[in-house]
């Protein structure tokens, strides 16, 4: 699909992780959290919520709770994006019912929160603006949700900074398409040469990332990640607001 501008740029996308002090206006956030809203949602559900963080202490206690990620703190914008069932149990409220707090409804908001925010993605790239998504935002998930007030049934997916790149890192190699792309059933037969044709590509780029100085295969790397156990804390928090009770 050679001369496809809107593919060529999604297969331009890499995180940003420093940014230039050029500010990023409300009327951009405002015109990249519509551009998200367009997404396909659930049942036309939209159970999700953004929260634009512009007070400078709760970016920097945020930044503190992601892990100490400065660029939290000095990006052109900063968006938590929420599954939200609140509002739907407003609506259910009112006619005298319960939303539903199962584990697919929580399925439902998380997957509409990701959907939405990944239009939003494609919407700021569009405008010569750069992103990372922060997923530390939930290494301390109870201290966020207090910091942005989320009540029950809210809960924070990730963050998003937003700003103008102050850097061109190179672009991410993926893995082979013929490891993701299944026709038919799923052939787990395929993994042995496709990881195996990965992992020299991303050796060579962070061979060259890191000038030499970390050279692990990419199959090395998500053994160690895969295998840890990780914020146990969810569970917990999530029932603790109410979702996946069932």
């Amino acid at each position: 699909m050679e001369g496809n501008p809107i593919i060529d740029l999604l297969m331009s996308h890499r995180s940003i992780r420093k940014f230039a002090a050029t500010p990023v206006t409300r009327e951009q956030v405002n015109a990249i959290v519509r551009a998200g809203q367009a997404a396909s949602t659930s049942s036309n559900m939209q159970a999700y919520s953004v929260i634009a963080v512009e007070d400078p202490d709760k970016r920097k206690r945020l930044a503190e709770l992601a892990g100490g990620q400065q660029y939290v703190e000095s990006c052109g914008a900063f968006l938590v994006w929420c599954g939200d069932l609140n509002r739907l149990q407003h609506i259910c409220s009112k006619q005298g019912k319960e939303v539903a707090r199962t584990t697919e409804n929580l399925l439902i908001a998380t997957i509409d929160a990701a959907l939405a925010a990944q239009n939003a993605v494609i919407a700021a790239e569009s405008m010569g603006l750069g992103i990372v998504y922060i997923g530390g935002i939930r290494n301390n998930i109870a201290a966020v949700s207090e910091l942005l007030a989320l009540p029950e049934l809210v809960y924070p997916v990730f963050g998003m900074c937003i700003g103008y790149p102050d850097q061109q890192p190179e672009i991410r190699p993926r893995l082979p398409l013929e490891a993701v792309l299944h026709t038919d059933a799923y052939d787990a037969g395929k993994h042995e040469a496709c990881i195996a044709e990965y992992d020299k590509a991303y050796i060579d780029y962070m061979r060259s990332r890191t000038g030499g100085g970390r050279i692990a295969a990419w199959s090395e790397d998500m053994a160690e990640r895969a295998s840890r156990l990780l914020r146990l804390h969810m569970k917990p928090f999530l029932e603790e607001k109410g979702f996946a009770r069932q």
